[in-house]
């Protein structure tokens, strides 16, 4: 048998979200609503003021024009758990995906054990329950249980590849809370569409009650976009958050 050398696993309870490329503004929805009654004089906008057409866009969000929102594009890069990913890559319309393979390359040891401010405990029946802090014994046992099953999982897969497993066979075993990365794409309408079901938000016109872990990636996403699309993002909060 092959000396397999484990490697210390490293725990987080944080992800990240990196605006990789853009290609988004105001104005790509100005232009885009514009050819509509303007034709080929709907070039004109691409070089006008956005916050002159900020009625447009409100108009467009509020009566759900959507196409006009489509004509723009985010390149985000994502590190998280295993089982954010799964959640994510329920959203196919207007999305892009290429995640890092255990097939072709050998997974890093990071896992995820939740934070102190995660809320353990779920209380009610389905469709009108809610999660509330758990006590210190729970959080112990949660951070306890989880990075020894982690660390057993990442050793039984380091001795498979020790002994000339291949990857995509000895990677069964290792859990849904490890850490995996990808490069999502995706316009302002699927990027809102998104958000509409992936952060809970006190003035949504349609309540979501997303877990905590995709909250987390879609607020960091919304954040960058904002930025990107200040117009837009505030007709967005202005109407509900409901995606055109």
């Amino acid at each position: 048998m092959n000396d397999a050398v484990v490697q210390d696993p490293e725990f987080r309870s944080d992800v990240t979200v990196d605006l990789v490329r853009s290609a988004a503004q105001d104005s790509d929805v100005i232009w885009a609503a514009r050819v509509s009654t303007a034709g080929e004089q709907s070039l004109e906008a691409l070089q006008q003021d956005p916050e002159k057409s900020k009625g447009l866009i409100n108009f467009l969000m509020r009566d759900r024009h959507g196409t006009p929102f489509e004509h723009n594009s985010m390149t985000f890069f994502i590190s998280a758990p295993i089982f954010v990913f799964r959640e994510f890559h329920r959203h196919r319309s207007g999305w892009s995906y290429n995640e890092e393979s255990g097939r072709y390359r050998e997974l890093q040891p990071v896992f995820y054990v939740p934070g102190a401010d995660r809320k353990l405990v779920q209380q009610g029946r389905p469709g009108r329950y809610e999660f509330v802090d758990g006590t210190d014994k729970q959080q112990a046992v949660v951070a306890e249980q989880m990075q020894k099953a982690y660390a057993e999982a990442y050793k039984a897969y380091q001795e498979m590849l020790a002994e000339g497993v291949a990857r995509e066979v000895a990677r069964a075993v290792l859990p849904v809370g490890l850490f995996s990365s990808m490069y999502a794409t995706c316009n302002a309408r699927s990027l809102m569409h998104f958000l509409s079901l992936r952060t809970k938000a006190e003035n949504a016109k349609v309540p979501s009650f997303p877990q905590r872990e995709i909250e987390m990636v879609a607020e960091a996403m919304e954040e960058q976009w904002a930025k990107l699309m200040p117009l837009t993002h505030a007709a967005f909060n202005e109407h509900g958050r409901v995606a055109p």
